[in-house]
């Protein structure tokens, strides 16, 4: 991996920047017996990590309390994509630390989870089978479209390199070479 030149500078803020087009993330998690489970939860981003507040009642709660780790998803929606194939998306390899309610960054976190959702925030805040989460970034990939793939790691994945190893291949290509 390597630091970004100035064409991938443009992607890397681009990527940056997807985040914001979204109040909720989709997060995988793994349960005791190892099986994925999907979900979503509204969230507050400060300095490039990702904060949520979860209840008990959610299955991926439990799932971050016992293994700290997951995964978040950023996608276009469907709606606006110009291709269904090629759908802008973030996803995100995390490590997940609990923050308790004495802790320094609980006060700070909900106070912007309320400027951002309201006052609804205020009743959630007191319900003690909720719990915050920040869940840190320590890997990722970034899809723009066809061809535009990206792997992000590093500091702050501040590294980001264009995959192109692979790259397409086509079954037609291959069978017109078998038969020549």
């Amino acid at each position: 991996m390597t630091k970004p030149t100035n064409e991938l500078f443009k992607v890397a803020q681009e990527c940056r920047e997807f985040p914001k087009l979204f109040q909720s993330l989709h997060l995988a998690t793994c349960n005791a017996e190892g099986l994925p489970e999907a979900s979503y939860a509204a969230y507050i981003e400060l300095d490039g990590d990702y904060f949520i507040y979860v209840s008990e009642l959610s299955a991926h709660t439990a799932n971050l309390a016992a293994n700290g780790t997951c995964s978040v998803l950023f996608i276009e929606s469907e709606a606006e994509a110009k291709n269904l194939f090629a759908r802008r998306r973030l996803t995100l390899q995390c490590c997940a630390l609990e923050h308790s309610r004495d802790s320094f960054y609980f006060n700070i976190i909900m106070n912007k989870f309320t400027q951002k959702f309201g006052a609804f925030m205020e009743t959630l805040r007191d319900m003690d089978d909720f719990h915050l989460y920040q869940l840190r970034p320590n890997r990722g990939s970034y899809i723009a479209g066809f061809a535009r793939a990206y792997t992000l790691a590093g500091e702050g994945l501040s590294e980001i390199q264009h995959r192109i190893e692979m790259g397409h291949r086509s079954t037609a290509a291959a069978k017109t070479s078998a038969t020549a």
